[in-house]
């Protein structure tokens, strides 16, 4: 009786613990300590998408009622925008894809999922276009939660949020050209403020690993990048290959008109 009144015990513990317990790692959201050259982060290209089956029903959030706008044709919406990171990194969003604070993405909570819309920073003309494949912020005085890069292109980090403009763009097979160039990977491997040492570099890879390569001036630095390469998974192995010896590279994705080549 004494064991079996224990093993009770135990068992109540644990589920107040699992209760207790949050999903994510940090209890506050705050930015990264390694950030990738966001500068190079291409915006999002609205194409034709399916929406999701599961995002776009109607829903509630600490006791209000939320409306999914389904059949939406048009919007234009002037608010506050703010931004989310670290916290939510890795985490799946509302529609099941997994939260990356430096992809261009962003949270709203009437929109169907997925949604592209341009968004501009009103205090400095700044602009971009975002993917919209999560649900929030829950603030009444905010329209749109912004991806840790969005925010950055955005110029709005440090203040936190920003008076913006978000207006709707609905991608047709038509009209998707105006948007995308086909994207395009590249590996950034090092940067050197010694343009011969880079370019050095530059061609001992591209040379080992039968790629293109580029120098890409930023700042006083030369960034050695490979590349490009037409598919994700094909960035993918060969940046599996540059870690072995350059361990902080990292994979750019850009759109093919973009023209940062000074090689």
């Amino acid at each position: 009786m004494r064991n079996k009144q224990r093993l009770t015990l135990l068992c109540i513990c644990g589920l107040l613990a699992a209760c207790s317990s949050s999903r994510y790692q940090y209890s506050d959201d705050h930015a990264p300590e390694n950030i990738p050259q966001l500068d190079d982060i291409a915006d999002a290209v609205p194409t034709p998408q399916t929406y999701s089956r599961y995002a776009n029903r109607d829903y509630q959030v600490r006791g209000i009622d939320y409306k999914v706008w389904r059949d939406i044709k048009t919007l234009t919406q002037e608010g506050k925008a703010s931004w989310y990171g670290n916290k939510f990194h890795g985490h799946d969003t509302s529609n099941g894809e997994v939260y990356d604070m430096f992809s261009m993405s962003a949270a709203h909570k009437n929109l169907p999922l997925p949604s592209f819309v341009k968004v501009t920073n009103l205090g400095n003309d700044k602009t971009v276009v975002v993917r919209v494949n999560d649900r929030g912020p829950f603030h009444s005085e905010r329209i749109i939660d912004l991806s840790y890069a969005a925010a950055y292109k955005l110029d709005m980090l440090q203040s936190g949020t920003a008076n913006v403009r978000v207006e709707l763009i609905i991608p047709t097979a038509d009209n998707s050209s105006l948007f995308t160039p086909k994207p395009q990977w590249f590996i950034q491997v090092l940067a050197s403020s010694n343009k011969a040492k880079a370019q050095k570099i530059a061609d001992s890879l591209g040379t080992k690993y039968s790629t293109e390569n580029r120098l890409v001036i930023s700042g006083k630095f030369h960034r050695v990048q490979l590349g490009p390469l037409s598919e994700s998974e094909q960035a993918q192995g060969l940046l599996a290959k540059v870690k072995q010896e350059y361990t902080n590279a990292y994979i750019l994705k850009e759109l093919s008109s973009k023209t940062v080549s000074n090689k």
